[in-house]
């Protein structure tokens, strides 16, 4: 009987896709993330990522706004906006009209088009849900190509901004490149 049941369950979901799954999704309402943990897998521990904090306090490189969603959330802006930031380049969807900001979300969270930073920055050896493969730059101070895993996309966005807000700002104790463990914590 068991069987059956789970047969059925299979032929129903093969013959509606999963749009039964939307629809219960789409009833649960989605919000900005108060936290994120990142690195779970990291040698020197994980990483809290305090998101909600970031995008809705001044924390900008000079304290006076929130954070832009696409500081982060690059792909979330038109190409012809992604354009103006080298070396960045991959818009999503590639058609994409909007870029992506908390109004946006709140308005409508499905339509704002917001990937995870692993949809296109997958761990070394994995393929990206929304890529063919990772990323890969060629930055201004070098010859050689650096494929930008999920680590390198965490360690360069997180330490880039918070290397700028200490420069910038002497009021500001943001952890900079070589401070690993003020964001890696070891959990028992």
């Amino acid at each position: 009987m068991v069987f059956l049941v789970a047969i059925l369950g299979l032929a129903l979901e093969h013959y509606f896709g999963d749009s039964i799954l939307r629809q219960g999704r789409a009833q649960e309402k989605q919000t900005i993330p108060d936290v994120i943990v990142l690195g779970k897998d990291a040698k020197l521990g994980t990483v809290t990522f305090k998101h909600k904090e970031h995008n809705s306090s001044n924390r900008n490189i000079d304290g006076t706004s929130p954070i832009a969603c696409v500081e982060c959330h690059h792909t979330a802006q038109p190409a012809s906006e992604l354009a103006k930031h080298p070396p960045l380049k991959t818009a999503w969807p590639a058609d994409r009209t909007t870029t992506l900001t908390a109004d946006l979300f709140a308005k409508d969270p499905a339509a704002a088009g917001v990937a995870a930073c692993r949809s296109c920055h997958a761990r070394t050896g994995e393929t990206p849900k929304l890529l063919p493969k990772i990323p890969e730059v060629k930055l201004e101070t070098s010859t050689t190509l650096l494929v930008v895993n999920n680590m390198q996309a965490f360690h360069r966005a997180c330490t880039a901004c918070h290397t700028e807000v200490v420069k910038l700002r002497k009021d500001v104790k943001a952890p900079t490149t070589n401070q690993c463990t003020s964001c890696h914590k070891k959990t028992a």
